[in-house]
Parts: C-alpha cells; sequence; structure tokens
C-alpha cells in the first residue's frame, strides 16, 4: 500500500512532516558539544517513518553518519544512492561481510569471532574493512565484557597491520542514560575510559568514539567525545518522562497517526462493544468506527484505553481493539462517517501523542511510533 498512486484514498494515514524532522537535526547538532559529529539512527525502518525518506532529509540536514542496525537496512541505503558513511552493527556469524566491505560500509564488531569473519571477507574482496569495536561497559547485551577487551583490540591490531582492516571507530552504549543521575551513566563512562586507554595502548587510532544515544545527547555532554548517535530524538520524541516533553529541546513530533471514520452509528444502551463485549454501552450513544487495528500496529492492549481526537475531543478506544478496526464512543456527539480521527501527533490541535498512547497501554514511545505497520501509507510533507 505504500506504493500505491497518491491519488488513491486511503482509509488511514501517516503523516511525517520533513520539514520538522530537519529541524530535529539542527536542535540536536545545537545540543551536542562543539566540534562534534552527528550519526543519525534510522534503523526500524527510520522508527516507522520511512528509511530512505527520512535518510535523504537527514543527509541533507548535515549528518556525517547513518546508523543501521541489519546490514539490509545499509544495503538499502546504498541502492538508494546514499554514499556517506554508515555503520552497521547488528551482525551474526556468516552474516554478509562481503557485501558490507563491497559497499563501502563500516560494520561492528564485540567479539573475536566478529574480528575473524571480517578479516576473511576482506581476504575474500581484496578490500580493507572499516570496524568500529563496541565494549559492553555495563548494559550487558552487545559488545565486548571488559576482561575479553585486550583480546578483541589485539586481535584487530593484527588484522590492522596485515591490512586486512582499519578500526576507524570505538563505541558503546548506555543503559539508563535516560534515567537522570542514575550510578550507572558515570560508570560506564569510567569503564569506556578504560576501553579507550587500552585501545591506545595497543596503537589503534580511530577516527570517532561514540557512546552518547539520544538521552545522553541531549543531558550527559560528557558523553559525547567525537560523535552523537540520537535516535529516537531525531523524530521528535522524548526519550523519557524524566528527562520532559519534546518541546524542552526543541524538538517536535515528526509522524501523525490519523484516520477516517469507516461508520457513525447510534446504539441503545446495554449493546456489546466488540469482541467479547467486554465494553457494553450505559445507554443510548454514538459509536464511530476507526479502520485501523492491531495488524497496522495500533497495540491490542490499548483495548479500553487508546485516546483518540475524534470530533474536537479525545475518546479511548471502547471494547477490544481488533485486527483491523476499533471502536470509540460519542455519546450524543455528532460524528460523520469520513471525518478525520486523529490517533497521535504534536498535539497542536489537542490531539494525543505518541506519549499519551505509550502512557496509556504502559509501553514507551520507541515502540508505538515503530510498531506502525506498512498497511499504513506514510505521507510525506515538508519536502
Amino acid at each position: 500500500m505504500n506504493n500505491a498512486p497518491s491519488f488513491w484514498p486511503h482509509r488511514a494515514r501517516a503523516v511525517v512532516d520533513l520539514a520538522a524532522l530537519r529541524a530535529n537535526v539542527a536542535a540536536l547538532r545545537a545540543r551536542a558539544s562543539d566540534g562534534v559529529g552527528l550519526m543519525a539512527v534510522v534503523k526500524a525502518d527510520a522508527y516507522g517513518h520511512g528509511l530512505l525518506p527520512c535518510a535523504r532529509t537527514i543527509r541533507d540536514a548535515g549528518a556525517e553518519w547513518l546508523g543501521t542496525a541489519t546490514p539490509e537496512e545499509a544495503f538499502a541505503l546504498r541502492a538508494d544512492g546514499d554514499r556517506g558513511r554508515v555503520l552497521c552493527w547488528q551482525w551474526t556469524p556468516g552474516g554478509p561481510w562481503q557485501e558490507a566491505l563491497r559497499q563501502d560500509i563500516d560494520v561492528s564488531a564485540g567479539a573475536e569471532w566478529a574480528v575473524r569473519e571480517i578479516a576473511a571477507a576482506a581476504r575474500a574482496t581484496g578490500r580493507t574493512a572499516r570496524v568500529h569495536l563496541k565494549a559492553d561497559t555495563g548494559l550487558g547485551r552487545g559488545g565486548c565484557q571488559p576482561a575479553d577487551w585486550p583480546d578483541l583490540v589485539s586481535s584487530a591490531r593484527a588484522a590492522e597491520r596485515d591490512g586486512l582492516l582499519r578500526v576507524t571507530g570505538l563505541w558503546s552504549h548506555f543503559a539508563c542514560a535516560d534515567e537522570p543521575g542514575h550510578p550507572s551513566i558515570a560508570a560506564q563512562l569510567d569503564v569506556f575510559q578504560d576501553a579507550l586507554k587500552i585501545a591506545d595502548e595497543a596503537g589503534l587510532e580511530p577516527e570517532v568514539r561514540h557512546m552518547a544515544n539520544s538521552p545522553a545527547t541531549l543531558t550527559i555532554p560528557a558523553s559525547h567525545f567525537d560523535l552523537v548517535r540520537p535516535g529516537l530524538s531525531l523524530y521528535g520524541l522524548s526519550p523519557s518522562p524524566e528527562l520532559g516533553v519534546p518541546s524542552d529541546f526543541g524538538l517536535r513530533p515528526v509522524m501523525t497517526l490519523s484516520a477516517d471514520l469507516a461508520l457513525v452509528k447510534r446504539v441503545p444502551g446495554g449493546h456489546g462493544v466488540s469482541y467479547g463485549h467486554s465494553h457494553v454501552t450505559s445507554g443510548d450513544t454514538t459509536l464511530a468506527l476507526i479502520p485501523l487495528g492491531y495488524a497496522d500496529g495500533i497495540p491490542r492492549h490499548a483495548s479500553g484505553s487508546g485516546p483518540v481526537l475524534v470530533a474536537g475531543k479525545w475518546r479511548t478506544a471502547a471494547g477490544r481493539v481488533a485486527m483491523d478496526q476499533f471502536v470509540v464512543e460519542l455519546g450524543d456527539d455528532s460524528a460523520v462517517a469520513g471525518e478525520e480521527a486523529v490517533l497521535f501527533g504534536p498535539g497542536d490541535r489537542g490531539e494525543p501523542t505518541a506519549e499519551d498512547w505509550a502512557r496509556a497501554v504502559g509501553t514507551i514511545g520507541y515502540e508505538i511510533v515503530a510498531r506502525i505497520g506498512s498497511r499504513v501509507p506514510r505521507v510525506y510533507t515538508g519536502e
């Protein structure tokens, strides 16, 4: 459906404001320390906003680097004509290393097996790999543990001397940067500094050292090093309620999700609504049908809580969210089929925001925007 001709009417749409995206890049640049570059994270289809249009806009706004999780995302950028620096960090044994080298993509290694496979790909292609070594400084996810870090550095340096790779980056990731004052923040910075020292003593000379995700970019200048690596904040969402709302940092939400009412009807009191009749009308009322459901990324656990702006007022999902639709109750307010219902947006018109949805269903804003599915066309404005 994303490729449908623009003249087709759509039951729903996710409007992506590229002018807001450009402004967010500028705002994040302004938050970074002097002389620090910016790696814009565009993984997960640019957090649901559309990988290629967003990547082009972000490049036009001056981002030196793009960050992807999977090789497929990095390859899609190259197929679209992007020739700037791209880091891809999520690899498994036997991954498409050779193709990554051919497409001039920086790759990440957090274990010695990855260095071995990268070196083998370099021999096979005759290309020198560009590698970012990742240290696990306390997140306990990807990256090399401190006890194993000297061996990883030694292996990478040996491959570097053999002309097979060049260590272009050293990096890590925070666990709790979205919780101001959390003791793990300072502890992780100390571990990262130790990792940098070991790499320096081994003779590595990386172009960039980077650790700052969105919350660290906004609030922890000591973590900025050579490059900040914002993700969610690019798209105008706050990484956590503790940090404040997007406007506190000059950011504006980029996506507005809306749908046209598919049906409006009066029903009597005592009428069950949707599967299981978890909602029953208390009296005569008007029901409005919104043609979006969990197949489109609307959380099923938003049943009874998901907020929507319809006919000038906030409503909540009445009864269960189904695969393709859900219902809101309007009481005696009037609406007509075809009228717009706004699920979330910047909030300018009084509509809910993605953060409002996150609070309503007990999740985070990241999930709300990233889960909007391919059945919902992205409509780009501000180009």
